[in-house]
């Protein structure tokens, strides 16, 4: 049987990795986010919205790998569960 119980838990590291991940700014970003946006003289310079572009940019591509993961795992449980029914199947004929 492929993958087996460490399947589950790696789909929950996955799940963990993606829920918890740098893709979401942390309140300390998000506080001084709110605090450069309220003051005029910090105005962005283009150079520092490209830089943040960017840097989100860079952890969607992480987010993107770990889905790709999760979408793995998810088919070999799939595929666990097909097998498991298929063995079921043949022992009620």
């Amino acid at each position: 049987m492929p993958g087996g119980r460490s399947s589950h838990k790696n789909m929950g590291k996955l799940a963990q990795q993606l829920l918890f991940s740098e893709a979401l700014p942390t309140a300390a970003q998000t506080s001084a986010a709110h605090q450069e946006m309220a003051d005029p003289a910090q105005e962005p310079t283009m150079d520092r919205i490209l830089q943040e572009i960017s840097a989100v940019g860079r952890r969607l591509e992480g987010m993107d790998s770990a889905m790709v993961s999760m979408a793995a795992e998810t088919k070999n449980i799939c595929t666990e569960i097909a097998s498991f029914q298929a063995r079921v199947l043949g022992l009620e004929q």
